[in-house]
């Protein structure tokens, strides 16, 4: 019997993730361990493999097979765009993604003129103001910093996500539009979900039945 594997997002998602596994009674053999360097965790008795990616990977990893199950952010699965089953909503990872700027933007917002708009997200983000606003824009991808744009003149906007909103405060920018809400989510791969239903099934009952003793 071949093993179902579970790609996971590092970062911020995996502590919770990995929590939700054990609670669930998935043993993620090891892989909360931060002193290892191994990449793949077996779980032989339960038929599993699990391994940690960045979050962007992870949508890859499952359409393209390597992993049959990923648990990754909502704003992950939007930006990437694969063909992928989204099974379960784990509630948890909860943030939102937004358009913010100084105040002296928020006419930029509604005047249908050409801005540009800086944001990690250029596929949410084109999607929103060209198919929900109707606005033209013109998308400044980065990978840094995304509060500085507007500050050194490089864009109007940001699209970005949203926790606490401190670090928009502390350089003067606010919330000026929501986008969408965001949380963990578990995708699965097409065709494992047709060849090993009854196991992934299993998999998710376990995961969604640990959510509901929780709360």
């Amino acid at each position: 019997m071949r093993p179902i594997t579970i790609a996971l997002t590092k970062g911020r998602l995996a502590r919770q993730t990995l929590e939700l596994m054990a609670r669930a009674g998935i043993d993620p053999s090891g892989a909360d361990d931060p002193r290892t360097r191994k990449l793949i965790f077996e779980n032989k008795e339960l038929g599993l493999r699990f391994f940690l990616a960045k979050g962007p990977d992870v949508p890859t990893y499952v359409y393209y097979g390597a992993a049959d199950i990923g648990i990754v952010g909502r704003d992950t699965i939007i930006e990437e765009n694969k063909k992928l089953y989204e099974v379960l909503d784990l509630g948890y990872g909860k943030c939102r993604m937004c358009v913010c700027g100084p105040e002296s933007a928020r006419k930029y917002l509604n005047s249908g003129e050409m801005i540009r708009v800086a944001t990690k997200y250029p596929n949410i983000a084109k999607d929103y103001f060209m198919n929900k606003k109707h606005q033209s824009v013109e998308i400044i991808k980065l990978n840094g910093s995304i509060e500085l744009a507007p500050i050194v003149g490089l864009a109007e906007v940001i699209v970005d996500i949203v926790e606490t909103g401190s670090t928009l405060k502390e350089n003067g920018l606010e919330v000026l539009e929501e986008v969408l809400p965001l949380s963990a989510r578990v995708v699965v791969n097409q065709v494992s979900m047709k060849m090993e239903n009854e196991r992934i099934s299993d998999i998710i009952y376990r995961m969604k039945e640990a959510l509901s003793c929780r709360s």
